[in-house]
């Protein structure tokens, strides 16, 4: 979609602070010295069975964006697809009910939405929130020396595969649709607290996808520590066992020819480390120096995570780096 993107002419428009030019999360658009709107959207076909989970997994991931760009959500439009006449239509109260707690949870009004007649569900949301001019936090701005934070544990869409081929406990499930149904919203106000670099969220393109984002905007290279990375419950397992979702697999595709795998991975590693997430964290880019307030901060507000997974180099070869062990001195 990026490669898309980027056949499209740019806006001109001077008040647009944050648009498609650095694959950020959402866009931020000046409406006076003191307010401006951010706005995204985010919608996808079912990863749980359950409506209401579903519902509620949606929403979170749609806020995301928003709160990954230091923001506060406002208003939310509600975007359906729903095969009507062949699944009952109290499948669809389930999920908008799933939604509108979830928003209600996040302080933000559905305002309305669109819903048409589609073959499979789907369910998302466009969300408006607001920020100071000046106060967004994007994706490229990280530095050298900075450490990276994760505020929750990876492996969604293993564990979302898992679900589809009914080859995972009903408490892997239930642990994964806690993670994925947590806001962003505490996390994000950790960051802010202590002073950061640069934010993001981990979610469709996995951890390695969106911080190759992060290193293109930021002109730098990210190292990764694979044994530093919190997994879900059942996921490391489930990836041996080959619940490797499609996306996670294009993800990987993408990713390698910036990656510097710098010791002996098999496959399901790999894959891990690009899985395609669902709702998933924030990954923050913090000095070092404050790296111990902001774990501090994380799990104070009971976040699902809060691991020191790597760090910030000066840009080389490739923009990605990925190692086994911590490194000594590291900072963690």
């Amino acid at each position: 979609m990026g490669q898309v993107i980027a056949l499209l002419p740019p806006s001109l428009d001077p008040n647009l602070l944050v648009g498609t030019g650095t694959s950020d999360d959402a866009a931020v658009y000046k409406l006076s010295d003191d307010l401006a709107l951010v706005q995204t959207v985010d919608f996808f076909t079912p990863v749980v069975d359950e409506p209401y989970d579903f519902g509620r997994i949606a929403a979170a991931n749609s806020l995301s964006d928003i709160y990954a760009m230091g923001a506060t959500p406002l208003t939310a439009l509600n975007i359906v697809g729903f095969p009507v006449g062949t699944l009952p239509l109290t499948y669809l109260v389930d999920i908008l009910r799933g939604g509108a707690d979830v928003a209600a949870q996040a302080g933000v009004s559905i305002v309305g939405g669109h819903t048409i007649d589609d073959r499979e569900p789907k369910y998302g949301m466009a969300v408006t929130g607001r920020i100071r001019p000046g106060m967004q936090i994007t994706n490229a701005t990280a530095r050298p020396g900075d450490l990276l934070v994760l505020t929750k544990p990876l492996g969604t869409g293993v564990i979302a595969t898992a679900i589809k081929r009914a080859m995972v406990e009903a408490s892997v499930i239930a642990t994964a649709v806690e993670s994925m149904v947590t806001l962003n919203k505490e996390a994000a106000e950790a960051a802010r607290a202590t002073g950061i670099s640069a934010l993001t969220d981990v979610t469709g393109f996995g951890l390695l996808g969106h911080l190759l984002e992060l290193c293109v905007a930021s002109g730098v290279t990210a190292e990764i520590w694979f044994e530093a990375l919190p997994w879900l419950p059942g996921a490391v397992a489930l990836a041996r066992q080959g619940a490797i979702p499609g996306g996670t697999r294009r993800n990987l595709e993408h990713a390698g020819p910036d990656t510097e795998w710098r010791d002996d991975f098999e496959e399901w590693e790999r894959l891990l480390a690009a899985d395609a997430q669902t709702s998933g964290g924030l990954l923050i880019s913090v000095p070092e120096d404050r790296v111990a307030a902001l774990v501090d901060g994380l799990r104070t507000r009971m976040t699902p995570a809060a691991a020191v997974i790597g760090r910030i180099l000066p840009r080389g070869e490739a923009l990605l780096a990925v190692r086994r062990t911590v490194p000594a001195g590291s900072g963690s």
